[in-house]
């Protein structure tokens, strides 16, 4: 494949002549005049230029899902004649939730480069992207219930989420015995969406969000932990962050024999024809590195 027809699927996939041109260290009007080139060439409109946003046409949709393939052929090919960890090279960009990919996936990048020191690993961490493509991602770590999507998930395991108190704070409020009795409770919540959010058990039973009652709203789990051990209330959140404190005695794993709702974790991945050594071996450790420390 020659070099316009790729300048074309990256012009496709990133929305717009300048982001292709930015991520392949080009100018803009020079990607913009090869595209026009080869439309020329072809004797068809390939792309819709706007100055909000670049869309094939209906041929050109067609062109690039078939050089698509042709791409995802060659860079199997490619991948089949070398062998080894020299297939992990290249550049990985990786999104994450921040502190789940701290505590989660910061480790597995650290065993790929161990495995693979030629690979270059790029990990945002922060709010999830949607539209994975047009942002240069390999992979997205996404946690919850997905939205109907082109995007391929694996599914990798389980958030599990209990409810947590300090003992300084039952001391003083009480230790609730049954579902009905948080709402005497404080709660510390990590969003304020959490606060428009039903408990759900894993009976499948609910606990109304309209009976929480909150003082406290902040979006670190680090910060949450912080204000559950000086007995500011009790949180509803991963089992990951709070399991050293259940074991210690630093806190105190409310309602036990009534446990959450899990919340699945799925790794997310553009859809193609073949999937990259790279992707396949995070999304591997990954779930290695869930299987052990989540169960």
């Amino acid at each position: 494949m020659g070099h316009v027809e790729q300048l074309f699927v990256r012009v496709v996939e990133s929305g717009s002549f300048k982001k292709a041109a930015e991520s392949l260290r080009l100018e803009p009007s020079s990607v913009s005049r090869q595209v026009a080139a080869l439309e020329e060439r072809l004797q068809v409109r390939l792309l819709r230029r706007s100055t909000q946003r670049t869309t094939p046409t209906e041929l050109g949709q067609r062109y690039y899902e078939r050089l698509r393939v042709i791409l995802d052929d060659q860079q199997a090919l490619e991948e089949e004649i070398r062998s080894g960890v020299s297939l992990l090279t290249g550049k990985l960009r990786i999104t994450a939730p921040v502190d789940f990919g701290t505590r989660f996936v910061v480790p597995v990048v650290c065993q790929l480069q161990e495995l693979a020191p030629e690979l270059s690993v790029d990990l945002v961490l922060g709010s999830p992207f949607e539209r994975l493509v047009e942002n240069d991602l390999d992979v997205a770590v996404r946690i919850g219930d997905l939205p109907d999507s082109s995007l391929i998930a694996k599914h990798l395991g389980q958030n599990r989420r209990v409810l947590v108190a300090s003992p300084e704070y039952l001391g003083k409020n009480g230790t609730p015995e049954s579902p009905e009795h948080l709402e005497a409770h404080n709660f510390v919540l990590y969003s304020s969406g959490q606060a428009r959010s039903d408990i759900e058990f894993s009976d499948g039973s609910r606990y109304s969000h309209l009976k929480i009652r909150s003082n406290l709203t902040v979006n670190s789990v680090t910060a949450v932990r912080r204000l559950v051990l000086e007995g500011k209330g009790i949180h509803l959140g991963p089992l990951w962050v709070f399991a050293e404190d259940i074991e210690s005695g630093r806190l105190v794993r409310l309602l036990p024999d009534k446990p959450l709702r899990s919340f699945p974790i799925h790794a997310v991945f553009p859809a193609r024809s073949y999937l990259p050594v790279k992707v396949r071996e995070f999304i591997r450790l990954l779930s290695e590195e869930l299987n052990s420390q989540t169960t």
